[in-house]
């Protein structure tokens, strides 16, 4: 497997398991789920926590579609060197430390803003080599 595909698959898993943070928030904070609760959803307060994790994980999948695009059209095309091996890695791992700012609540430095300014600048320098390789 490429490095890439390789960043990529962890990308979707940390995007997949970022949901489990905010089930077990809900379910902690309101308890188990009721058949009424299936048909209107409840609207008790949520500890800051539970929102924050709730809010990563939304970011995480809005980002999540850009970013496997240009890794597979790059893979699809032959498009791999250096420069998308550490964009690839930047990507997750700036991702991972976004997410772990953003559900700890961590404000000092700007550090989510700084973490997700990291990936979208990797992603768009992966695109960038992608593209112009097309040309």
């Amino acid at each position: 497997m490429k490095t890439e595909l390789f960043y990529l698959l962890l990308t979707v898993i940390l995007t997949g398991v970022l949901w489990i943070p905010v089930v077990i928030g809900y379910a902690s904070s309101r308890g188990p789920l009721t058949p009424a609760a299936y048909k209107v959803a409840p609207t008790t307060t949520l500890p800051d926590w539970v929102n924050r994790a709730n809010r990563a994980h939304l970011n995480a999948v809005e980002n999540i579609a850009p970013f496997a695009a240009v890794v597979l059209i790059a893979h699809a095309t032959g498009v791999s060197s250096a420069v998308t091996v550490a964009c690839a890695a930047v990507y997750f791992y700036a991702r991972l430390a976004h997410a772990v700012i953003h559900i700890s609540g961590f404000g000092r430095l700007m550090a989510r803003t700084v973490a997700f300014t990291v990936a979208w600048l990797a992603f768009i320098t992966y695109a960038v080599v992608v593209l112009l390789r097309a040309v």
